[in-house]
């Protein structure tokens, strides 16, 4: 399976890898390795926010057993890997602007 290659840090502390499951014109499906729903809810709730995009969701899966599957499903001639890059290049730059 592919993967992105892009490891995001956060105060050097969290990356979070992805592997790609099934890519369509429109659709992408991924796998993000031992994250939970706090990340995966701020994706969710930003892609559906997006005019571009149809619809996004993930599905946790058993707790014990698997890693959480998100779904992005987009409308536009965008690719769904470019909005969601856009997305995160977005949060990233939100985030980094926190100070504790």
């Amino acid at each position: 399976m592919p993967k992105f290659n892009r490891r995001t840090e956060f105060a050097g502390l969290i990356g979070m890898p992805v592997k790609v499951l099934a890519r369509d014109k429109n659709e992408l499906r991924l796998r993000f390795v031992g994250e939970s729903h706090t990340s995966l809810q701020v994706l969710r709730e930003k892609l559906n926010a997006d005019d571009r995009v149809d619809y996004a969701n993930y599905f946790p899966g058993h707790p014990d057993l698997d890693d959480p599957e998100f779904y992005v499903r987009v409308n536009s001639k965008s690719s769904p890997e470019k909005i969601l890059k856009d997305l995160v290049d977005n949060l990233e730059k939100q985030f980094s602007k926190l100070s504790l």
